[in-house]
């Protein structure tokens, strides 16, 4: 795995063919099948907390005016559903030591 970039499935694939000895394809369907759950479960309105590292979470937001910055006319936000993640204090820990 890399140390500096982004992480993506394919790495997270990667670490589970090296770690749990399965096959590529068989690791990576791992990964798909848990972000699809975990998209299914946002998907019907569910918060996803995964212990250790964090929850994401739901949140309903109400209509609102707000102001275009560049010619200051307020304008109607429309009410939204938006998704947020809170990381646990493991996680916290974790990256304020490194």
């Amino acid at each position: 795995m890399r140390s500096v970039g982004t992480l993506t499935r394919a790495d997270l694939a990667e670490t589970i063919n090296r770690k749990m000895g399965l096959s590529r394809a068989e690791s990576l369907g791992i990964v798909e099948s848990i972000l699809a759950k975990m998209c299914g479960a946002l998907a019907d309105g569910e918060n996803v907390k995964i212990s250790g590292f964090g929850s994401f979470v739901l949140r309903d937001k109400k209509e609102r005016v707000g102001r275009n910055p560049k010619t200051g006319v307020e304008v109607p936000i429309t009410p939204r559903r938006v998704l947020t993640f809170r990381a646990s204090q493991l996680l916290k820990d974790r990256i304020a030591k490194e």
